[in-house]
């Protein structure tokens, strides 16, 4: 079978079974997803020796240790994983919510609905647990969903749909509800978006590359953001405590995050007391500054590196990050609410922050319980993306032999 047909016969089951899922009551889903957290935890002993084989393989294949170390399904991850599952049974459902709800002057009453997107396309690297997390999150949400892994945790993938699949077939759900790509042929991921009368949105979860040639094909809408170069200004009205701590945490905490700290900006009549303080802090946490012509203000570092640079004032931070930015998560620190608002206002980025570190960007963060990705898009989501986001709407207009006159 060629990666097309494999595209076409997935994707139109996936379509039949999106279908099935709207008559699905939240209490059924919920079952359900209680049926797939048991099925996991059933085949942990299948799901482990094939992410064992995947892991063998990468570093074989001499895979970078943070690659193989995302690869990795340890005990915990997998106790998380499931668990996780369980925690989306528990989410409010918003299938269904009425938004808005007007009587007319026509007699009719318009209600704004939500409801499902029918197929969603996820494409995804290396974290085997993304495949059940979006999984649930799109079953929730009573989508139907094409998963299309990285070739390097394939075995992994397989054993994690056949457990899912399973689960959801002892709750009376339709299997093809989940779709696995095994297809590892990099026409693959193109051939997944460029059919909108089988996928109506399509997520990537990976690096830039990756991203960029999934909107390059897509005939469908894609939700993503390109990458994460997010900054904190610290302003000469800030608190330098709060301040380096800020810094800290958002370059430190997980270098590797999207949402995590890539440069730092200083107001010039303070950078002569705080630089010290950043360059001694920087030494001290093993992290590698890049200041004046050494910058490359677009970078994304995904490491303990952070680009350092001055500025006059808050416009010209704000300058600076609308200009170099990612329209990801960007932060300002000072104790003057007047800079902060301005800053908070002008800057066009998803999240914005005032004495905040920029790690909070995340959807368990922000009360959403989970995640399926962060967009810097401005339609049809933006920011963490939660059950709420993997919903489109519809108009309901009810009448009683109303015309229009």
């Amino acid at each position: 079978m060629t990666v097309s047909e494999e595209i076409a016969t997935l994707c139109t089951a996936a379509k039949a079974a999106s279908r099935e899922l709207r008559g699905f009551s939240t209490a059924e889903k919920n079952a359900a997803l209680e049926a797939v957290a048991a099925a996991l935890e059933a085949s942990r002993a299948a799901i482990g020796a094939a992410n064992a084989a995947d892991v063998e393989a990468a570093r074989a294949a001499g895979l970078a240790p943070a690659l193989v170390d995302r690869l990795t399904l340890t005990d915990a991850r997998f106790a998380d994983m499931v668990a996780g599952v369980r925690q989306v049974a528990k989410l409010p459902d918003p299938v269904g919510e009425t938004i808005w709800k007007r009587d007319r002057p026509s007699g009719v009453v318009i209600e704004k609905a939500r409801e499902p997107f029918g197929v969603v396309a996820v494409v995804f690297e290396s974290r085997p647990n993304v495949f059940v997390d979006t999984a649930a999150l799109c079953l929730k949400t009573s989508n139907a969903i094409v998963l299309r892994g990285g070739k390097e945790a394939l075995a992994s993938n397989k054993a994690l749909a056949a457990a899912v699949r399973t689960g959801l077939a002892r709750a009376g759900f339709p299997a093809a509800a989940v779709q696995l790509v095994t297809s590892t042929d990099h026409a693959g991921v193109a051939e997944l978006v460029r059919h909108p009368e089988w996928v109506d949105v399509a997520i990537p979860r990976g690096g830039e590359r990756l991203i960029r040639a999934m909107c390059e094909a897509a005939l469908v809408p894609v939700l993503k953001h390109y990458k994460g170069v997010c900054h904190v200004y610290v302003d000469d009205k800030a608190d330098l405590a709060m301040a380096l701590a800020i810094l800290d945490n958002a370059k430190t905490q997980r270098p590797s995050a999207c949402n995590a700290a890539e440069c730092l900006l200083v107001q010039e009549d303070l950078a002569p007391l705080f630089l010290p303080m950043v360059r001694a802090w920087a030494a001290d946490k093993g992290v590698t500054l890049h200041e004046g012509p050494d910058c490359d203000w677009s970078r994304e570092f995904l490491a303990l590196e952070l680009n350092v640079g001055v500025v006059a004032d808050v416009a010209a931070a704000i300058a600076h990050v609308n200009a170099h930015g990612s329209h990801h998560s960007d932060c300002i620190v000072t104790m003057d609410k007047a800079r902060a608002d301005l800053f908070l206002r002008d800057v066009d980025s998803a999240a914005v922050y005032w004495n905040a570190s920029t790690r909070f960007t995340d959807g368990a963060e922000f009360g959403m319980g989970a995640e399926i990705g962060i967009s810097t898009d401005k339609l049809h989501a933006r920011g963490p993306m939660g059950l709420e986001e993997l919903t489109t709407y519809k108009y309901r207009v009810v009448g009683d032999g109303a015309v229009r006159g």
